[in-house]
């Protein structure tokens, strides 16, 4: 295992559970697995083709992560192929003729494929060594992401009972994995649950102002590196990637309105670093295998945590450091709303309304944002200071809020629990609505006692006081809030409550403190040999007709950089180059750092 990962992928060690994960493949177990976006999952089904006996099938739903992968395995030298649609006659037959002089270790298809009796009738009659199930989750209708076509996947464990399959999701909440292992028949799975920490990200929320003016400022102090900027619409990706390209960013759109040889070519212009910006809807990004993507925006509320975690997830694959920024507003989340009312099906609904519920509650408290992400997706965060979020590097104040806290909740208690966020604050308020005058809630002690501030202000306590489980929300159409036993324990004045306000600071000082902590933990390196490496880089994924990412990832960039390799010794050190990449490029790659040290003769010199 360790001689396959250092000669094809040029790793020295493995990352936390892939090996735990082939060992077992190599077993012939199945398989579960979720393992965050850049987690090294894809390297877990391909090193054991080389060890295996037979072809490893790839199961995956987009064309265009297909053809990144395999340029990327037959750059480290595997012997890869894919069938989809975009295939000729010609091209399919050729690839048949492959699979079936069992000349093939890794084979990329769409579900869909799997689904055709001929091509289930051409599985049975070669050697298989593993079903490797990608984007699992698609198969389970409590997820975020459910398709069809998944369906059918679950005749490969019916038809095939000697053969592992290995599933893998980047997201998947307890009730998803049941279901993904229930649905594909694995049977008695191993199991693995990694970190969903992901530690070069830094989240923060910005308030929605001028949007477009917000994501222009963003992406000019971020220039030339790659991004993706999502919106909730067509329209508003349309509008959005015009604008960017009118003020000289290199920006395109990606969404189901343009032609399928538009989306095509705009995503791999983005991969080959045509194009510095995608301004696309959540139609982009499953496919998109780009390493170096270096920020994600989302412009408009997600209507879930699962779908922003994972959109998000595309930022810094290469491990090093990424941005993720939410610009929001409250009316977004009134519009969602409003689609979520149109659903007939009243526990679609309900699960809808909750979901974006907690994702509001992201958006708006002012709670590590990491904690609450990960809370979500059910691991607990156990440090008190992430240091890569907006909250924990002290863009917001610590206050005590006990005085303001006790006033919701004597609210709360005082109208017999009964109510709901909104009604409350009226009362807070001291607003003397027909409601409030007609059930006399005007005359308790607490009406009018927070009059003395903003509407805003008390829905933002709201949230921090649920965020922190002094108060709970109970029943889905019309939810009523309620004192949890700690928030009793407050209000009666055994407990104090601390929250993270946020001052009025302006969004360049946010900005700048963002980029300091989310670089603060990583290595630095040569920025001028990084451009010249880069450009040799590009030269050649021009000549090979693949993104720049496949040759080296920035990461293996970065370590050059602060090395200098300039032996085949040297360079075989660096973390991504294995020995065909040395055979192909090294001679490339060592004659520019000479060049560049020869130009730079008081550079001090390390080896790893």
């Amino acid at each position: 295992m360790r001689d396959v990962l250092r000669e094809f992928y040029g790793f020295a060690d493995f990352r936390e559970n892939q090996e735990a994960i082939i060992k077992n493949i190599l077993q012939k177990r199945d398989v579960f697995a979720v393992m965050p976006t850049g987690g090294g999952k894809s390297l877990c089904y391909q090193l054991p083709s080389k060890l295996l006996k037979g072809t490893v099938v790839v199961i995956s739903p987009l064309i265009s992560l297909m053809k990144d992968q395999v340029d990327a395995a037959i750059e480290n030298g595997f012997s890869a192929a894919y069938l989809n649609s975009s295939l000729s006659v010609d091209e399919v037959y050729s690839i048949y003729r492959r699979i079936h002089a069992h000349s093939l270790e890794l084979l990329y298809v769409a579900p869909e494929r799997v689904a055709m009796a001929h091509f289930f009738e051409t599985l049975r009659t070669v050697p298989i060594a593993l079903f490797a199930v990608d984007e699992a989750h698609c198969i389970s209708e409590w997820g975020h992401d459910f398709r069809p076509d998944y369906m059918g996947l679950s005749a490969i464990a019916v038809n095939f009972k000697d053969i592992p399959i290995a599933a893998f999701t980047a997201t998947a909440t307890a009730q998803v994995q049941e279901d993904i292992i229930r649905k594909l028949g694995l049977r008695d799975p191993f199991v693995v649950r990694a970190s969903f920490d992901r530690k070069n990200l830094f989240y923060r929320v910005e308030k929605k102002i001028d949007v477009e003016k917000q994501v222009l400022r963003f992406v000019r102090e971020h220039a030339g590196v790659p991004g993706i900027i999502y919106r909730a619409t067509r329209d508003s990706a349309e509008v959005l990637s015009n604008f960017l390209s009118k003020n000289g960013i290199r920006a395109l759109p990606y969404h189901a309105g343009l032609s399928a040889e538009e989306r095509t070519r705009n995503q791999n212009a983005f991969s080959k670093d045509e194009a510095d910006v995608i301004v696309g809807t959540i139609a982009f990004g499953m496919g998109i295998d780009k390493s170096n993507v270096r920020f994600v925006i989302h412009a408009d509320l997600p209507k879930h945590i699962e779908g922003y975690y994972q959109e998000t997830g595309r930022a810094g694959r290469d491990g090093e450091p990424s941005e993720c920024v939410l610009y929001y507003t409250p009316g977004d989340a009134y519009k969602i709303r409003y689609f979520i009312n149109q659903v007939e099906d009243e526990a679609e609904r309900l699960t809808s309304e909750a979901k974006l519920a907690k994702m509001i509650l992201y958006a708006s408290a002012n709670v590590c944002r990491r904690r609450q992400l990960l809370g979500y997706l059910g691991e607990k965060y156990k440090s008190q200071n992430c240091g890569t979020c907006d909250v924990c590097v002290g863009v917001y104040e610590l206050r005590d809020i006990t005085t303001d806290a006790q006033i919701i909740m004597s609210a709360i208690s005082r109208t017999g629990q009964r109510f709901g966020r909104l009604y409350i604050i009226d009362i807070v308020l001291g607003k003397g609505t027909k409601r409030v005058t007609e059930l006399q809630h005007d005359k308790i002690k607490t009406f009018g006692a927070g009059k003395h501030k903003g509407k805003d202000y008390w829905r933002a306590i709201f949230d921090e006081l649920l965020v922190q489980e002094l108060l709970v929300q109970e029943g889905d159409k019309y939810p009523v809030i309620k004192l949890s036993q700690h928030g009793k324990s407050v209000l009666f004045g055994k407990e104090s409550v601390m929250a993270n306000m946020r001052p009025e600071i302006r969004a360049d000082i946010v900005q700048q403190v963002s980029r300091t902590e989310a670089g603060s933990h990583f290595e630095e390196f040569d920025h001028g040999l990084f451009e010249r490496l880069r450009a040799l880089r590009r030269g050649i994924a021009d000549e090979q007709e693949v993104a720049p990412f496949i040759v080296f990832s920035d990461k293996t960039l970065h370590e050059m950089c602060r090395y200098y390799p300039t032996t085949i010794d040297q360079l075989w050190n660096i973390n991504g180059v294995g020995q065909l990449k040395i055979d192909r490029y090294g001679d490339e790659f060592i004659k520019e750092i000479k060049g560049y040290l020869e130009m730079n003769p008081d550079i001090r010199m390390q080896y790893k």
